[in-house]
């Protein structure tokens, strides 16, 4: 069956994208609103587009009443934020977060997750996330009307020493079951590692 995107409400093709762009990765995202405390929401267009400079990518439309939603605005005023990966454990947490709260009122306070320093960073970190990018705001780029492209500079990354294995080289290595991030299907699912095996590259 084709989907003829051109015949399509945006809507549909929205869902559409999100059920075949499987498994996506989540950014987790903190931010700081204007009153000091944090905003934590995630984001499921997102993904690493550049090593040399490293840069991440969010995409984000608006809230339901077409005001920015809080993360792109705290992005915009205060450049700072940090992207977390959460792992199974944390799935139902990340998902309150996605609430729409009014401005100010902060998802980490209602979630009773802790933080935690991150080095020198300006924000602090998820204590319970395995990985954690400490970023600032590279270029926000408005695509269309509602969207937007975030591009994140990111300046250091926080990986939990229980999850490196050891290596005989100065490549790092990830244990991808311990570190059990959430991937984002469509709908309401997630999924989750099953199997991992190596395919050689071509030399």
């Amino acid at each position: 069956m084709i989907f003829d995107f051109q015949q399509l409400s945006p809507n549909r093709i929205y869902h559409t994208m999100i059920q075949t762009l499987t498994p996506r990765p989540v950014a987790w995202v903190l931010s700081e609103n204007g009153n000091n405390s944090f905003n934590l929401a995630p984001f499921s267009y997102f993904n690493a587009v550049s090593s040399d400079p490293p840069l991440i990518m969010l995409s984000m439309g608006k809230k339901p009443d077409g005001e920015l939603k809080d993360t792109r605005l705290n992005i915009i005023e205060r450049s700072h934020f940090v992207i977390h990966i959460a792992h199974r454990e944390l799935a139902q947490a990340m998902t309150n977060s996605a609430a729409t709260l009014p401005y100010g009122e902060s998802e980490l306070s209602a979630s009773g997750l802790e933080t935690t320093a991150f080095g020198d960073f300006a924000l602090p970190r998820l204590k319970d996330c395995r990985v954690a990018y400490a970023c600032e705001r590279y270029r926000v780029e408005d695509i269309t009307k509602n969207q937007a492209m975030i591009l994140g500079s990111v300046k250091a990354v926080y990986i939990n020493d229980d999850i490196i294995l050891p290596t005989e080289d100065e490549r790092l290595h990830v244990d991808a079951y311990k570190l059990d991030a959430v991937g984002r299907l469509g709908g309401d699912e997630y999924g989750y590692l099953g199997q991992v095996e190596e395919v050689a590259r071509p030399k």
